[in-house]
């Protein structure tokens, strides 16, 4: 058993994986994040997608932030099941985020890329209920949508960090 431990151990070494986070918090990438400043983002969903990110980044040490993230959301509500007295019974929400990593001392993006999600609604009698589906999608839309640009800015970082 040992010895296939020991095996799978060396292999996973020759086929170049390495951990993401390796380091922990004091590693390349947790400390590339924690050097990145959320520029503000407008409206409600700006300010979830900000709360959001926050959340996920971990805080600098006070010293000036070598990124600023910049984001622009793009969120849509379409009509997609219409019943037989063309009212809509499903919606589609969707939510699409275009974000800039933009080096603070140079101003130059190092990083431009899209992040998005969809979840879908259903359309019942109260308009109560439907609205608060609505603000539910949206809210667990900032969250994915957080997830896959906290993402996407680690692998970039693990990467320059390599370099």
């Amino acid at each position: 058993m040992k010895r296939l431990v020991l095996l799978l151990a060396l292999a996973l070494q020759a086929c170049g994986l390495h951990p993401l986070y390796e380091g922990g918090g004091s590693g390349a990438v947790a400390r590339g994040l924690a050097g990145i400043e959320v520029a503000p983002i407008a409206g409600k969903t700006g300010y979830l997608m900000s709360n959001a990110l926050r959340d996920r980044l971990p805080h600098g040490s006070g010293a000036a932030a070598k990124y600023r993230l910049e984001i622009k959301l793009d969120d849509s509500i379409v009509g997609l099941g219409i019943t037989r007295d063309n009212t809509v019974s499903r919606e589609r929400r969707s939510l699409r985020a275009r974000f800039q990593l933009v080096d603070a001392a140079t101003g130059t993006t190092v990083l431009d890329a899209t992040a998005g999600s969809d979840a879908g609604v259903d359309v019942v009698n109260s308009e109560y209920a439907t609205i608060a589906a609505e603000n539910t999608a949206l809210e667990n839309l900032t969250e994915i949508v957080a997830d896959q640009i906290v993402t996407r800015i680690a692998v970039y970082t693990r990467r320059a960090a390599a370099k």
